[in-house]
C-alpha cells in the first residue's frame, strides 16, 4: 500500500476516487447513507481542504484508491453544526474547549471493503494524527457501529463520552497521545 499525505487542495484531484470510497464505506449498514450524503461529503471537502491544519491520507493499491482519512484543527469557538452539539453536550462546555478546540479532529475514515482486515484503516488513522498538535487528536462515531467503536479502542483511542448503547447518539474518542485521556470518565 502506498499512502499519500495531502495538506491542501491537492486532494481534490482525487474526488472521483473519494466519492467511490465514501459510497463503498458509508452506504452499507450500519451507516446506511445514500448517494446524496456522498455528494454532500465532496461539497464539504472543497471547504475543508482550506481549514487550518487540514491533513488527508489517501491509500493506493497500485493505481486504485482503497482508503482515505481526513482531519483538521478544531476551531474555537467550538462549532455548532452537524454532530458538534452532541459532542459538546456529552463532554460539557469546559472539557469541550480544553480537550477538543485546537486538537486534530478526524472527520472521515473510509476503507474499501476489499481492504478490510489488512491494517489499512489503522495506518490511515496514524497517518492523519502523526503530527497532531501536542498529540491532541479526537474523533466521533455513532453508537450504531459497535465495529467502529471496537476498532478505535483497539487502536488505543479512549472513549470520552458514554451515550446509551441502544440510542442513536455519538461517541467522542480521544487519540492515543491526547493528554486528557486519563481524565476521560469511565462508563457506568
Amino acid at each position: 500500500m502506498d499512502i499519500r499525505i495531502f495538506k491542501d487542495g491537492g486532494l481534490l484531484a482525487h474526488t472521483s476516487a473519494l466519492h467511490s470510497l465514501y459510497v463503498e464505506a458509508f452506504c452499507a449498514p450500519p451507516w446506511n447513507e445514500d448517494e446524496e450524503k456522498a455528494i454532500e461529503f465532496l461539497g464539504r471537502l472543497v471547504g475543508n481542504v482550506r481549514r487550518p491544519g487540514f491533513t488527508a491520507a489517501l491509500a493506493f493499491a497500485g493505481t486504485q484508491a482503497v482508503g482515505f482519512a481526513t482531519g483538521w484543527t478544531t476551531a474555537a469557538p467550538f462549532p455548532t453544526d452537524r454532530c458538534y452539539p452532541q459532542a459538546a453536550a456529552g463532554l460539557g462546555a469546559r472539557r469541550t474547549v480544553e480537550w477538543l478546540c485546537g486538537a486534530r479532529e478526524i472527520d472521515e475514515l473510509a476503507v474499501h471493503p476489499d481492504a478490510h482486515g489488512t491494517g489499512l484503516a489503522a495506518a490511515l488513522l496514524r497517518s492523519v494524527t502523526a503530527d497532531a498538535p501536542e498529540g491532541r487528536s479526537w474523533l466521533l462515531t455513532s453508537v450504531r457501529s459497535p465495529r467502529a467503536i471496537s476498532f478505535y479502542r483497539r487502536q488505543g483511542w479512549t472513549q470520552a463520552t458514554h451515550p446509551a448503547p441502544e440510542g442513536e447518539g455519538i461517541v467522542v474518542f480521544l487519540g492515543p497521545h491526547h493528554p486528557a485521556r486519563a481524565l476521560a470518565p469511565l462508563p457506568l
